[in-house]
């Protein structure tokens, strides 16, 4: 068989391996994405879900800068929610149930049409490198087929071992075969890699539960979706249930961990901290009566179910008993039991901050092959490492996001500046200047940037110039039109609010606590010309009058802090002539290499008066 040469391409086809697809095709790159199944590209291997706090986020910049994720989580959801809307907009967090056949079925029909993109199914078994950057990749059919650029986004595939309780079996998923080669490869020319252990719940048959004695969650009224661009949202929605564990489910569980191979040692590698297995949260919460379970539909038209919080490797007949003691739970059939998987990964401070490997030019690493978890985590890596491919191999700048810009510029600074020897997941805490990178304004924040380049298109950027428009001059509105106390005190009453001393300004009244602008605006005559303005333009007024102070005061926090990041450290720079350094701030420098000053001083174990050791010495 005879390949063409390719700009880019891509090994395996999960979610990061997807947006990176498509992000260099879109760029204009001619891609081959590999896969060692055709029927399997984006697979939901987990839950059947998207979003959720922080992660809402992320699929959200994903949308804006033109990527995949949001499009396709609008058109395949089951139910929506948005998270914490009980805090502050900073914490506001969409997150989606999805069918996860539609979802696989949606993302592979936008990938066939996207031109550029070519599929070819095999498995990868070592990368071509010719004087010191990446020119192909060599299948397990012995056909070497060369490119300019290549990203591997393995998932949990790279030496993979599937744990059900004593038995093991090679795997990257169940019922799909581990990849061998590109570790032994890498490893020889001097990476470091390390394993990972990450874990699912048993899929169990929805028609053998009891809902009558679970709660139910229903999906929010308003549907807001992922994506700034018009996808169609399902006019109705599936309900989840929540249900919990008690003693004798605990009990029972307990009675397996003789044979569990966490407990017996045979997993080595390290288990995600915040999505723990069940036999670990009993064991680490011991004091704890009992755990939540969100029983959550597969799909519109299965039966099937997704136990979230039930995720094990104990023996079947452990997990089979202790399920049948949870409430609703008495005559569960079970389709597939939960397993627990290890697999390879390599420390993320091998990289660059375009997701580029150091040792290698023209390689790229994202997703779960970076020491992250979940979707989102890896779909956000995968877009990334997709630009910064097809930026490489035509000799143009890497497109690289700061922690004020976005979570992904989060995500990637702290991977590759701190490492990570436990599954990495994005929490909102992560993230210092949160206020800015709110779900709400992912567009306003990324989408210029993104039409810069020449991926995101002319009609998102026309999106972006009206909504920041409309913004601006609702502003404007609300300074100008006065309110009269007759007006404005019977609404001010309904939500115990004072009465107006005197005529105002509606500005003033949108500033108090509880006061919503859509409300105001449909309660209050005066404010009829700010009835034609969209809800995403109206609730984004909202915000920016609301939180101002706020907003400014990060702003001049990011403001300060720039300067350290404007201080580039040249590539060839000499750590070991600065005498004062720390040793442990030697190493670290002269194995991570920072770009920046700032960058610098986030790396683990390095100390302000280090930076500032360096900061003198580089000012000479």
């Amino acid at each position: 068989m005879i390949f063409p040469n390719y700009d880019v391409i891509v090994v395996g086809a999960g979610h990061a391996g997807c947006e990176a697809a498509a992000a260099a095709a879109n760029l204009g790159s001619k891609v081959l994405l590999i896969t060692m199944n055709m029927q399997t590209i984006a697979q939901m291997s987990c839950n059947p879900a998207m979003g959720g706090i922080a992660k809402g986020q992320i699929v959200r910049e994903i949308d804006a800068l033109g990527g995949y994720s949001g499009i396709v989580t609008d058109l395949s959801m089951i139910q929506f929610r948005m998270l914490n809307r009980s805090k502050g907009p900073a914490m506001w967090s969409p997150r989606t149930q999805n069918d996860r056949m539609l979802f696989a079925a949606t993302w592979r029909e936008k990938l066939e049409q996207t031109m550029n993109v070519d599929f070819y199914q095999d498995m990868v078994k070592s990368i071509i490198i010719k004087d010191g950057r990446a020119a192909g990749v060599v299948t397990g059919l012995g056909h070497s087929i060369n490119a300019r650029a290549v990203v591997v986004t393995s998932g949990t595939f790279l030496n993979g071992i599937i744990h059900i309780g004593e038995k093991q079996f090679g795997g990257g998923r169940v019922a799909e075969k581990a990849a061998t080669g590109i570790t032994e490869q890498l490893v020889e020319l001097g990476f470091e890699s390390d394993r990972l252990k990450t874990g699912t719940p048993p899929r169990v048959d929805g028609r053998s539960l009891d809902y009558s004695k679970m709660e139910e969650q229903k999906g929010d009224d308003e549907i807001t979706g992922f994506s700034y661009t018009n996808t169609p949202k399902p006019n109705r929605q599936i309900s989840c249930w929540i249900t919990y564990t008690n003693q004798k489910v605990h009990d029972l569980l307990k009675t397996g961990f003789d044979r569990s191979p966490m407990y017996t040692g045979r997993i080595e590698g390290t288990g995600p901290r915040y999505c723990p297995s069940i036999e670990d949260k009993i064991n680490r919460f011991a004091e704890r009566e009992r755990h939540q379970l969100f029983v959550e539909p597969e799909g519109w038209n299965t039966v099937e179910i997704y136990v979230n919080g039930f995720s094990t490797s104990l023996p079947e007949e452990v997990q089979y008993e202790a399920l049948r003691n949870v409430a609703g739970f008495e005559n569960v059939r079970i389709f597939r039991p939960g397993y627990a998987i290890e697999y390879d990964y390599f420390p993320p401070t091998q990289l660059t901050h375009s997701l580029e490997t150091k040792l290698i030019n023209n390689l790229f690493f994202a997703g779960q092959i970076n020491g992250t978890t979940g979707y989102e985590e890896a779909a956000c890596q995968g877009l990334m490492a997709g630009i910064n491919a097809h930026q490489k191999t035509r000799e143009l700048e890497p497109l690289i996001l700061k922690r004020s810009d976005a979570y992904i510029g989060v995500l990637i600074d702290d991977l590759i500046s701190k490492g990570t020897e436990e599954p990495y997941r994005m929490f909102t805490s992560r993230a210092e200047f949160r206020t800015l990178l709110r779900q709400d304004n992912a567009d306003l924040r990324l989408t210029e940037l993104s039409y810069r380049m020449g991926l995101a298109s002319q009609e998102r950027m026309d999106a972006v110039i009206e909504k920041r428009n409309g913004t601006e001059k609702i502003r404007q509105l609300l300074k100008e039109i006065s309110i009269d106390p007759s007006e404005a005190d019977g609404f001010l009453a309904s939500y115990n609010s004072a009465p107006m001393p005197h005529k105002g300004k509606s500005i003033n009244l949108l500033l108090r606590p509880n006061i919503g602008l859509k409300e105001m605006i449909e309660a209050l005559p005066s404010l009829s010309p700010l009835k034609g303005f969209a809800a995403d333009i109206i609730e984004q007024a909202e915000i920016q009058i609301k939180y101002d102070v706020y907003i400014e005061k990060e702003k001049e926090i990011v403001k300060k802090m720039s300067q350290l990041e404007d201080l580039m450290i040249p590539d060839n720079f000499d750590y070991d002539r600065v005498a004062a350094l720390s040793n442990e701030a030697l190493q670290k420098f002269k194995k991570i290499k920072p770009r920046t000053l700032g960058q610098a001083s986030r790396i683990s174990g390095v100390n302000p008066s280090d930076v500032q050791i360096l900061m003198v010495y580089m000012g000479r």
